[in-house]
């Protein structure tokens, strides 16, 4: 099953991207819809909001009187904590129970107006975003929900600010053209990177660049390693001792294959066994095949260091959209040492990087031409015995101290 998180600003639109996605097919839990339903009348919901709030929350007929709660609740951060403390469980177990009741091949979109507020976003496979200006948003909401331009703008102000909702977005989708503008953004999405995404996270299979190509240093390259990241933490937890973004993309201003290395670090190779399916589950399944840009000499350690000592859990993303490489090696390691230094000697030393990246065009121009594994291996022999040389060049500047 592929997680989606689909958020927005107040007046962004998302719930008509939410419609799309459901037309194409997707299973989608709207939070709003659910904070409705664990407060109907006769649910354990409203009697605990009756109790908290007092009975004058109640319309006429015995539905919950919306404004007057708001009046309430929101009249101060303790009576807001009051009815969060009430309405997220309730919210959480109906979440939890529709996930569970959802096909295991489905597209599941989980339309949530606070994700990044609440700190939900590692927990989704993909984060959407719908993204329109404040000011469009603002229009919008006096224009077609006839909220008025102070309140429109206090309830934007108590969510989460774009550049927050950026940060954490996979996806972001601009929503602030004509109403039909959005419509084949979203359709392209669901055939290119949905769809496809779904289907390598059931079968286990991991994503792969068509070719060898090195582009140009991309500054979000950081930013989505930040975003995985985060994800890798919440599948691990305390089995990993830390989480590195390695490799050329964090090397800042140094070309590279749009692949983002990510390096695991854990006690043993058992521990390292351990976490396959908890990675991928959230979208990084085991891959037999190195198609990576993160360093591997290919020899035994000069000092006699058991070559097993090397050898890593290598697990690629699902995602067709985002390419990304996690080596999960043991800490202390020689190769969990090695990609640490590796990358901190090319961000020090200007030269090393020129001549790494003679290399990397080396070996892009054996690969032209031809794809797939045949591609990476192409690469790899122009790569791996540059690796093999510069090992020693590296230990010595770790060993310095410089």
């Amino acid at each position: 099953m592929l997680r989606i998180g689909l958020t927005g600003g107040m007046g962004a639109g998302k719930s008509t991207v939410a419609r799309i996605l459901a037309d194409r097919g997707a299973v989608v839990i709207d939070s709003d819809v659910l904070a409705r339903e664990v407060v109907a009348p006769g649910t354990e919901g409203l009697a605990a909001l009756v109790e908290a709030f007092g009975a004058d929350i109640l319309a006429s007929d015995g539905s919950l009187d919306r404004p007057a709660l708001a009046a309430k609740a929101f009249g101060s951060d303790e009576a807001r904590a009051t009815l969060n403390s009430i309405t997220h469980p309730l919210v959480g177990k109906r979440t939890a129970e529709l996930i569970a009741a959802a096909p295991p091949d489905a597209i599941l979109v989980q339309d949530i107006p606070l994700l990044v507020e609440n700190g939900l976003a590692p927990l989704m496979n993909l984060v959407l975003i719908v993204d329109v200006p404040e000011e469009t948003r603002i229009r919008r909401l006096e224009e077609f929900r006839g909220v008025s331009e102070a309140d429109a703008r206090a309830r934007i102000a108590a969510q989460a600010t774009d550049e927050q909702r950026r940060t954490v977005a996979d996806v972001l989708l601009d929503n602030s053209g004509a109403p039909d503008d959005i419509v084949p953004v979203v359709h392209r999405l669901w055939d290119e990177r949905l769809v496809p995404f779904e289907r390598n996270l059931r079968t286990g299979t991991p994503a792969r660049l068509p070719d060898v190509r090195i582009v140009a240093p991309d500054p979000q390259w950081p930013v989505q390693a930040q975003r995985l990241i985060a994800r890798l933490w919440v599948a691990c937890g305390p089995a990993a001792s830390r989480i590195d973004h390695i490799g050329s993309t964090a090397v800042p201003g140094l070309p590279a294959k749009d692949v983002i290395d990510l390096q695991i670090s854990v006690a043993d190779r058992a521990v390292a066994e351990g976490l396959a399916a908890a990675l991928g589950a959230a979208g990084f399944p085991v891959n037999a095949h190195v198609t990576d840009d993160s360093p591997e000499p290919t020899s035994t350690d000069p000092d006699g260091t058991n070559i097993d000592l090397w050898v890593e859990q290598l697990h690629s993303s699902a995602d067709p959209g985002r390419i990304a490489n996690v080596h999960v090696r043991v800490t202390g390691s020689p190769g969990e040492q090695f990609a640490l230094a590796f990358r901190d000697w090319l961000r020090a030393d200007a030269a090393a990087r020129v001549e790494y990246l003679e290399v990397k065009r080396e070996g892009e121009a054996k690969a032209a031409g031809l794809t797939g594994a045949a591609a990476t291996l192409a690469y790899l022999d122009v790569k791996e015995p540059w690796f093999d040389a510069a090992y020693e060049r590296v230990r010595a500047w770790r060993d310095s101290g410089e």
